[in-house]
């Protein structure tokens, strides 16, 4: 119950008008905070399921592959820069991100973590990361701004967050790995920190959608 009181005030505070505005003025804390606490508060929230529908998603999700690949699918989405534009651009498009992270990314990959076992963890892991640092790259790399309410300036300050968030999971994943911590990381503990995100693309086909450019008819970008 500790865990979705904490989920129900996180989403409270993120859901404020104050907060949002924050965390989306500048596109580093809207793809690096925001979506990734959206996504924790599901994960955290999963714990408080009733075991009656826990047994029930759990048919469904044998060995925590279909919950793992809707998180991944998801969440890919919402890393495209397209998608990012929309949200700020259409009240309905920030309202599907807002039910969207939590339930469909956090709490499947929540229920899914312990399910997949720790070579099915792994190949996640190996997998996402990876795809976390080319995305980064993109935004870094390319040479006109991809969303309309960014700056330059912010992309790439988003693409290096990216990165650096790749890099310093994987070296962590790496040396709890080596210390023997491994079962430790997978039988019992909510993934909140993975759970945003997958709040980054993790699929090729949201590799492919990041270096299409901005078509440059949107609204003025918003300072940074």
């Amino acid at each position: 119950m500790i865990r979705a009181r904490i989920a129900v005030l996180l989403f409270a505070v993120l859901v404020m008008p104050g907060a949002r505005d924050a965390l989306e003025r500048v596109m580093v804390t809207h793809m690096l905070v925001q979506i990734p606490l959206l996504a924790a508060a599901g994960a955290l929230g999963a714990a408080a399921l009733p075991r009656g529908l826990r047994s029930r998603i759990a048919a469904w999700n044998r060995g925590g592959v279909s919950g793992a690949l809707l998180a991944m699918i998801v969440s890919s989405w919402w890393m495209v820069p397209r998608a990012l534009d929309w949200a700020l651009a259409a009240p309905l498009m920030e309202a599907a991100k807002f039910v969207t992270l939590p339930l469909l990314v956090g709490a499947p990959l929540a229920l899914s973590w312990s399910s997949l076992g720790s070579m099915g963890r792994g190949f996640l892991m190996a997998n996402v990361l990876p795809m976390w640092a080319v995305v980064g790259w993109a935004y870094i790399a390319a040479p006109v701004r991809l969303c309309n309410y960014y700056l330059t300036d912010q992309q790439v300050t988003a693409g290096i967050g990216l990165v650096i968030v790749s890099i310093a999971l994987g070296v962590t994943l790496g040396l709890l790995s080596a210390a023997g911590y491994s079962a430790r990381i997978g039988s019992d503990s909510i993934p909140a920190v993975f759970a945003g995100a997958s709040s980054v693309a993790s699929t090729p086909a949201a590799t492919s959608a990041v270096v299409v450019t901005a078509n440059g008819t949107g609204p003025n970008a918003v300072a940074s």
